[in-house]
């Protein structure tokens, strides 16, 4: 029997990686912070690891006899930008060394990054793994800085980087603000201007990152992981009208205001412990007009497909939604 380990194993992707694993008949192995809500894994045949990200003995016993191992934890907000560097750059450079230790066991080890670590479109045409990386973020940078961190150790480990996009589906807490308001009658959008987005199912990413681990041809390489296609937001206010089975009304933000919401947000983030949800960094993201990305290079390597359209997907998570009672 094969052996996997997952990082952010509690999380909305490596959880939904977690299930396929088990489906697959991986033994699994979770490395977790000991205060990581476990609700998405309890009752489940894994082996836990509470020794988080920075205790490379800890990791080591993890990844004792380990094949493959799955780094999907990482930080998304943070009160200072050395948080995101912290989070994501140094743990996976003490799971690396970590890795080193079982060196000889190890198939694959696949690192998810994300396309803020390359930045949006600039001239309407999909980013490439080709496309000279500009990240317009601290996040971006640090998701960047943790790839060039990865490649320095390809010639002692088998590494694949995978960079996902914007992942939807059931057990997601971001997407599911806009589910929200989608209830309360709202579709907001930002700008005037038509916006496109890469927007995949958990279904298809986990599958994606599977596919990426077993292939022999994907060592040392980088792909993107995202849907085939570039939605526009009115695409998606469409599958939303579908799940809803009625139509919300369409309110646009101009970009200076999306600025100013950012900028209170950010304001009063400074009298609480946890970071802002949405900060002026968020709102550099979500004026630009073209997030997509090509996955011709997946689709070559190791056969990568979406299989889960955008209207079929928003209705599962719609109805997901409203079986756990979250709508």
């Amino acid at each position: 029997m094969n052996i996997a380990v997952v990082t952010g194993a509690s999380g909305f992707v490596g959880s939904h990686l977690v299930d396929h694993l088990l489906e697959k008949k991986y033994e699994v192995r979770c490395i977790v912070r000991r205060s990581s809500d476990l609700r998405w894994l309890k009752g489940k045949n894994v082996k836990i690891f509470d020794c988080g990200l920075f205790d490379v003995d800890g990791m080591t016993t993890a990844f004792k006899d380990a094949n493959y191992i799955f780094h999907v934890a990482g930080v998304v907000k943070s009160k200072k930008p050395e948080g995101y560097f912290k989070g994501n750059v140094d743990t996976t450079d003490a799971l690396l060394k970590a890795a080193l230790n079982s060196a000889s066991t190890i198939k694959k080890i696949v690192i998810v990054s994300s396309l803020t670590a390359v930045g949006p479109s600039l001239d309407g045409a999909p980013v490439t793994e080709e496309t000279e990386c500009k990240p317009i973020t601290t996040y971006g940078r640090s998701k960047l800085a943790q790839e060039k961190l990865a490649a320095a150790y390809m010639n002692k480990l088998p590494i694949t980087i995978l960079r996902l996009h914007a992942v939807y589906g059931e057990r997601d807490t971001e997407i599911f603000k806009v589910f929200q308001t989608y209830k309360m009658g709202l579709m907001t959008l930002v700008g005037f201007d038509e916006k496109r987005l890469n927007l995949v199912h958990v279904a298809d990413t986990v599958d994606g990152i599977y596919a990426a681990a077993v292939s022999d041809k994907t060592s040392g390489q980088t792909y993107f992981i995202a849907s085939e296609i570039a939605y526009t937001w009115p695409q998606v206010g469409d599958a939303f009208a579908k799940a809803f089975g009625r139509k919300a009304i369409n309110v646009r933000f101009p970009h200076f205001l999306v600025y100013v919401v950012a900028t209170f947000a950010e304001f009063f983030s400074m009298f609480s412990s946890k970071p802002a949800t949405f900060n002026l960094e968020k709102a550099k993201d979500f004026v630009q007009k073209d997030w997509i990305c090509d996955v011709s290079k997946a689709k070559r390597d190791f056969n990568f497909r979406q299989t889960v359209g955008l209207i079929d997907g928003i209705k599962r998570t719609h109805d997901w939604y409203r079986k756990m009672k979250w709508l």
